[in-house]
Formats: C-alpha cells, sequence, structure tokens
C-alpha cells in the first residue's frame, strides 16, 4: 500500500461518458434470447438489431450467444430493428427472463435494477422497457407523483438550467462550497465496503465537485488524492478518527444515528474485520466491533455545541454536518442542530442502509423520510431559520425521480448510497454482513473478492449513472418549468398523491 508521502496531493478524475459494460459475459437482462439449433448463422439478427443484442466478430462464422440483457423485449416488435421477425429460419424465440425476477424486493425492483445497470453502462436514460422511476412498496416516494404543466415556460432551454447546490448557507466565514448535482455520496466504512468500490465512489465525487464520506471505518491513506471531496465522518466508535482526518476535511460529519438502525451503533461481525481493516480502525483482526449508541457525551443541545465546537476549533474551514435518524421530534433536532452551529442538517430515514441492517430496526423504528423531511422543512420556516441551514435527505433514494421529490418535500439536497453499489453490480442479495457473502465482491474486504472489481470500471461505472441522472433530472425540471433545481424546494404543489388525488 502507498504511504503518504508517495500520494499525489490531488488527481483529475474525468466526467467524460464511456462505455463500461458489465463485469460478466452473461449478465442478468429483463429479457432472454433464445436461439435454436435452425439458425444458419446468415447473420441477418446482427444486421437488424440496434441493440447489440447479436454479435459476430470478424472472422467468425457463427453469431455468437445474444447478449440478451440488452434486448428491450415485445416492445422491438414495433420496429424494424425486431430480430424475431427478421430471421428467416425461425431460429430465435424471445421471453421473460424469470432470473431477473428473483432480484431485488419491493423497494429495489428488477427493474429498478437493471435501469441502474444499464445507466451505469451507457450514461444515458435507460429504455422505456425498464420501470425507473418507483419501485413496488405501495407506499411514500412509490405513491407520489410530479403535476406537469401543459408546457414549459417559452425561452426556457435545457442546457440553461442549474443543478448545482449550495452547501454553507449561514454567511459565516466558512467556504461557500458548491456542488453541481444536488446530491453526494454516503458514509460507507472501510470494512463494509472494499477500497475499490469506495475509491471509485471518492473519484466520482471529484469528477463532479461533489462528496462522498469515510462512514465510521477510519480514512484510508488512498484518499488523500481526493481529500477535497472527502466528508471525514465522526461515530461513536471514533474508529480511526485522527486530529489529521478531521484538519483534512472539508466537511465534518458527526453521525448521532443510522435511519437503517436507529437506537443502535454500527457493528461489523468478525469474519470482515480483516487484518487491514483491524489496522485501520485500531482493533484486534477477527473480532466483531460494535459502535456504542448513543455518544454518552450528548444528551442535549448544549452538549452537542460542544461538539461542533471541537470540530471547528481543530479545522476553522471545515463545514459542520449532523447526521440523524428520523424519531418523531425531529424538527427539534434539526433546530437544534442550527442553533449549535451546524451547517447542514442530514436527515437520515430507513430504508437505506446494506444487508447488514436488521430488517426489525429498518421496519420499525424511525419515521419514513418523506414524512420527516416536510416536518423539518416547515419547523424550520417557521422558525425563521431555513434560509440558513441546508437539509439534506437519505435513505432510501433510489432514483432522479426520488431526489427531487424529496427536494419538492423541501429537502435541498439528498445522499445517495445504495444507487452507488447497484451500479455497481449489486443484486441486493443483502449478504452484506458476511465477510465473503457478496458474490459480487462489492461488500467485502476480502482479498479473493477483491480481486473481482477494478478502480476504474468502478469509477467509470458511477461516472455514468451521475450523468444519466443529471441529465434525467434536468428533463424533469424543464418539463416542470423550473430554471433550476433549488426553485423545486418545498413546491408540495407540484406533487400529488396517487391514494388522494381524487380528493384535491
Amino acid at each position: 500500500m502507498s504511504t503518504v508521502s508517495s500520494l499525489p496531493e490531488s488527481v483529475e478524475v474525468s466526467r467524460e461518458v464511456r462505455p463500461a459494460p458489465p463485469r460478466y459475459r452473461n449478465e442478468i437482462g429483463k429479457f432472454a434470447i433464445h436461439r435454436s439449433s435452425l439458425c444458419a448463422a446468415c447473420g441477418r439478427c446482427v444486421e437488424t438489431c440496434r441493440h447489440g443484442v447479436h454479435v459476430r466478430p470478424e472472422g467468425y462464422l457463427h453469431v455468437m450467444r445474444p447478449f440478451d440483457y440488452r434486448c428491450i423485449g415485445p416492445g422491438c416488435g414495433e420496429t424494424e430493428s425486431y430480430c424475431i421477425d427478421a430471421c428467416a429460419h425461425g431460429a430465435l424465440k424471445l421471453s421473460a427472463n424469470p432470473v431477473s425476477e428473483t432480484m431485488g424486493d419491493r423497494r429495489w425492483t428488477p427493474d429498478l435494477l437493471l435501469s441502474t445497470w444499464a445507466m451505469a453502462e451507457t450514461g444515458l436514460p435507460p429504455g422505456n422497457h425498464l420501470e425507473s422511476e418507483v419501485g413496488a412498496s405501495g407506499g411514500g416516494f412509490d405513491r407520489l407523483r410530479f403535476r406537469f404543466p401543459d408546457s414549459p415556460p417559452p425561452g426556457l432551454r435545457r442546457e440553461d438550467i442549474s443543478t448545482k447546490l449550495e452547501l454553507n448557507r449561514r454567511g459565516d466565514s466558512r467556504p461557500r462550497i458548491a456542488i453541481d448535482v444536488p446530491w453526494y455520496g454516503g458514509g460507507m466504512s472501510f470494512g463494509s465496503t472494499n477500497i475499490r468500490a469506495l475509491l471509485g465512489k471518492a473519484r466520482v465525487a471529484k469528477a463532479f465537485h461533489g462528496f462522498t464520506c469515510t462512514g465510521e471505518g477510519g480514512y484510508p491513506q488512498r484518499f488523500i488524492p481526493y481529500k477535497d471531496h472527502v466528508i471525514t465522518q465522526v461515530a461513536t466508535g471514533l474508529f480511526g478518527v485522527r486530529e489529521e482526518t478531521i484538519q483534512r476535511a472539508p466537511i465534518v460529519e458527526f453521525k448521532y444515528a443510522q435511519g437503517a438502525k436507529p437506537g443502535l451503533g454500527g457493528h461489523l461481525l468478525g469474519d470482515k474485520n480483516t487484518p487491514s481493516v483491524a489496522a485501520m480502525r485500531e482493533t484486534v483482526q477477527g473480532v466483531s466491533l460494535f459502535s456504542p449508541f448513543p455518544f454518552h457525551s450528548v444528551y442535549s443541545v448544549e452538549d452537542h455545541r460542544k461538539h461542533l465546537d471541537w470540530i471547528a476549533h481543530v479545522n476553522p474551514r471545515a463545514l459542520l454536518s449532523a447526521k440523524v435518524s428520523t424519531p418523531a421530534d425531529v424538527d427539534m433536532v434539526a433546530v437544534g442542530i442550527y442553533y449549535a452551529g451546524g451547517h447542514i442538517v442530514h436527515l437520515d430515514g430507513s430504508y437505506g442502509g446494506t444487508g447488514a441492517a436488521p430488517n426489525v430496526a429498518k421496519k420499525n423504528i424511525a419515521m419514513p423520510i418523506e414524512y420527516a423531511i416536510g416536518r423539518v422543512h416547515e419547523f424550520l420556516a417557521a422558525e425563521g431559520i431555513r434560509d440558513q441551514v441546508t437539509v439534506i435527505a437519505s435513505g432510501g433514494i433510489r432514483t432522479p425521480a426520488d431526489v427531487a421529490k424529496a427536494i419538492a418535500m423541501g429537502a435541498d439536497g439528498c445522499v445517495i448510497g445504495t444507487a452507488e453499489l447497484v451500479a455497481l453490480g449489486c443484486i441486493r442479495c443483502t449478504a452484506c454482513e458476511s465477510g465473503r457473502g457478496c458474490a459480487r465482491g462489492i461488500a467485502t474486504t476480502d482479498d479473493e473478492l477483491l480481486e473481482m472489481v477494478d478502480i476504474e470500471w468502478c469509477t467509470q461505472r458511477l461516472v455514468n449513472l451521475y450523468a444519466a441522472w443529471q441529465r434525467m433530472l434536468v428533463d424533469l425540471l424543464f418539463r416542470l418549468g423550473l430554471d433550476s433545481v433549488s426553485a423545486l424546494r418545498g413546491r408540495t404543489d407540484l406533487l400529488t398523491h396517487l391514494d388522494y388525488e381524487h380528493e384535491a
């Protein structure tokens, strides 16, 4: 591993969209194309398909096994590129792929997984054959829709729409940091996730002038070239928290609670506590690590202010963020964060977390993020301090439509986590807590599984995802007739709930 002195101070990362195909030859898709023995290798399917399903390399007699994960399904039959009709020998058959239906859950449906993979590969919005906006949870964001005007205002152009978000609204002496898109990467610790995936997150943060967060697993030295885009998290375990990692960070985040497991500290089971993780956390290899809950030095707003004062003195240029879950009095908590000196109120709802978060906590304790956002926004406005603090929402943000809905409900921006892992090929098997449980080599620090991912590939997949999301968000703002994402904040009049739309 590189030493601190051998690492460059900074490196450039391009946000150029480039193809980033999946790591597997036979990637899972929504549809399957079967080629029978009737195939005469005429190549008509290769000439007809515009989606790259059929390929015959130069010099080959036979067409390769179809890349059917690229197939758009029966809808293709309405176009001139439908290979099934084009095959004069009747050798091709189209069917739904039953494997795809085994992935995900009601929040992260197979279509949302597949559409995220498509965006990560191409950097473009997915096709209409995939539902890319909502899941099938039956509530929350999945029941909200936007009300679009008949037409956007004359003169509004997509290229003029701003997606920038300013993070320091206090008007104090600290930097007025702005990010190019209204979301950034959430905290994932070294230990919960491997260093290559984490570096991919750091590199896309640099490319988009945004941020990623260390989580509570310490600050890997390989983050140093991207230090201007890495948030240091201070959690109850204080793993790897040092004076230099606080001084290095443009934002320091106190994690008081995580929406996926409020009332519980972080935990890393023993088989994920590998030698490198133990060294980073200054613990013993193989021992399960449990962070206490809560900070036993914080039981009031005054205690919280002492925490922020500590960081403010160690790093006079850092913005201060407080991450909290969504209890019933979350509005009072938000006001307390502001008066204690915080720049960012980070609300973490219950839908997020990896497979390591207990379901009993995720499903039964915290308030859904949709309720918390509006409650905090309105209370801060009533207190006259809404425009002096930035409200960030996380915990279940899956799509650019979710980002837009959260902002319309009153957030300024969002933090994403699971969506980034899905872009890297996560299939939501929820075995993240096991050292060798992640079959795709993402939520693991096992040396053998780590070889399955590559930093450049991770970076490009995330760059493509961010580019597609930004494009889709701009299109949504254009259809709403808004010239910036900041103009969307608190516009609940642009939303409708499917259960109550007839009562409006």
